[in-house]
């Protein structure tokens, strides 16, 4: 499968990292890895939430091909993150959700220090396209700018950390209703009762049928919620036999990967560049070819639904 706009050789991408966004509040300032294509304008941009534990080192099957594709690709590191080793006990611990989605808030304000410190990034950043990703609780961290909300216990909506600015996304492994958490989960991670009913732009919702989590009573189709319960414009890829890692998207060959499959990952990153420059800039071209080549596949990896 390739794009209409593919080339034989390699798009060269330049990267910077750490780039630090004083975070008063916060304990640490916060650490970025911005990467971009080493030519071209107007870029649109993707801020991409990594999964509990990770860093802005990871995700690189992701992080590499978007920026090979014509993107500018900002990953924060979270408090979360095993480089930042915040132990259990830290005040800041019940916060971390709040402190992730407040990072992603971060990086929109601070595009001009970003985009300063690439060597010559300055003036090729498009700010009218902004795209948020994330995989996992990287994933419930984005839903938020996208306006998914967080329901009190008395099952009323919490605030609104939608942003304006973010005008599509890319979910992938996102955890579904909380109205099926393990007494564990419950417990521990309160802010695992979304509401999508307000999560209205464009996104495209990753999840594997065999995705089994020990958070929820129920089965794989948790990961379907996100798509089933928002409106709008939102496309549902269903992995055949993807785990949580969905083939290894967080990086080649970690420890985390359950189900490694690069031909599952090879996907990934083709379905979700062709539908971010489809939903940021309207090149319908590329995801129509994407979608026709998954739909034609005499042996497809997944399958795709539309709304």
């Amino acid at each position: 499968m390739s794009d209409s706009n593919t080339t034989t050789a390699p798009t060269a991408v330049i990267s910077a990292k750490p780039v630090v966004l004083p975070a008063p509040g916060r304990g640490e300032d916060l650490q970025v890895r911005v990467s971009a294509p080493a030519t071209g304008r107007d870029l649109p941009v993707i801020v991409l939430s990594h999964g509990y534990g990770q860093s802005m080192n990871g995700y690189a099957p992701l992080a590499d091909h978007w920026a090979a594709g014509g993107f500018v690709v900002v990953q924060p590191t979270h408090l979360d993150s095993r480089t930042l080793a915040v132990p259990a006990e830290d005040p800041r611990t019940p916060r971390i959700w709040r402190f992730r989605i407040e990072d992603i808030t971060r990086v929109l304000d601070g595009l001009d220090v970003l985009e300063a410190a690439v060597p010559g990034l300055a003036g090729r950043v498009d700010r009218d396209r902004v795209a948020v990703a994330g995989h996992s609780w990287g994933a419930q961290t984005v839903s938020a700018l996208l306006g998914a909300r967080v329901l009190d216990a008395d099952g009323t909506p919490g605030e609104d950390m939608s942003d304006p600015r973010v005008k599509a996304g890319v979910l992938l492994a996102l955890t579904g209703l909380g109205d099926s958490l393990t007494p564990f989960a419950a417990e521990h991670f309160p802010f695992m009762k979304p509401s999508f009913a307000t999560m209205t732009p464009p996104a495209l919702i990753v999840a594997g049928d065999n995705d089994q989590s020990h958070l929820s009573t129920r089965g794989p189709d948790w990961f379907t919620d996100p798509y089933t319960y928002s409106p709008g414009a939102k496309t549902l890829l269903t992995l055949f036999g993807a785990e949580h890692s969905l083939g290894g998207v967080s990086g080649h060959e970690v420890a985390e990967t359950t189900d490694e499959n690069p031909a599952r990952v090879a996907l990934i990153q083709q379905l979700s560049t062709a539908f971010l420059h489809s939903a940021l800039g309207g090149e319908d071209a590329g995801w129509k070819a994407a979608v026709t080549a998954l739909e034609d596949a005499p042996d497809p990896l997944g399958t795709l639904r539309s709304k």
